[in-house]
This record gives C-alpha cells, sequence and structure tokens, in this order.
C-alpha cells in the first residue's frame, strides 16, 4: 500500500476518534461534571493518538511537515461536517463551504510543487 494511502487512511481514523473525544462530551455527558467528560474524552483521545502518531511517522519524508497539517485539516473538515449535521444535529451553512475553500486553497499551495506549478 502507498504511504500516502496508508497515511491518509490512519489520519482519517484517527480524526474520526478525535471528533467524537472533542464533541460527543457535549451531547452525551452534558449532565454530567467536566472531570467526568474530560476522563472520558481523554481515554477517547489516547485512540486518536494510536493512530496520529503513526501516521504521522509513515508519512514523513514522503510528505513534508505542511503537507501532513494541511492533510490533517482537510480530513478534520470532511470528518467534522457530517459529524456535527448527522450526530450532533447542526445546520449546514455557507461556512463549510468557505472553510472547504480555504483548504482548498492551502492545499494548492502546499502542494504546487509537486504540480509542476
Amino acid at each position: 500500500m502507498p504511504v500516502v494511502l496508508k497515511t491518509v487512511g490512519l489520519l482519517v481514523m484517527s480524526n474520526l476518534f478525535m471528533t467524537v473525544a472533542w464533541y460527543a462530551h457535549l451531547k452525551n455527558l452534558r449532565d454530567k461534571p467536566w472531570i467526568v467528560a474530560a476522563l472520558v474524552s481523554w481515554g477517547i483521545a489516547l485512540l486518536e493518538y494510536l493512530l496520529q502518531v503513526p501516521a504521522n511517522r509513515i508519512g514523513y519524508g514522503k510528505l513534508n511537515l505542511a503537507q501532513l497539517k494541511i492533510i490533517q485539516e482537510i480530513i478534520t473538515l470532511l470528518v467534522f461536517t457530517p459529524f456535527a449535521i448527522i450526530y450532533m444535529k447542526q445546520h449546514l451553512t455557507l461556512d463549510f463551504l468557505w472553510a472547504a475553500l480555504c483548504l482548498i486553497g492551502a492545499a494548492f499551495f502546499i502542494f504546487r510543487q509537486g504540480l509542476g506549478a
């Protein structure tokens, strides 16, 4: 399996855990003390780090640091948007589109040398 594909796959899985760790407690643990939410979130975040750290170690070298970061941010928006809409019942707004367009621009500038630009 290509290095970039492994990296992206692990980062997607990592981001699923991260999104749940950061935001699901707002819905599921609202009636619990914040320390309970923090401990549950830290437990979930551990799973995120067990995927994120190897992803970055695998990808670094084939991808540079800025490319890894931009890929992570793109994945974050791609994972967060359906989570916010489906799980958290938030409304889709044009702000999601504007954020996506900014990330497309960021990706272009970070990867443009490989595109021949």
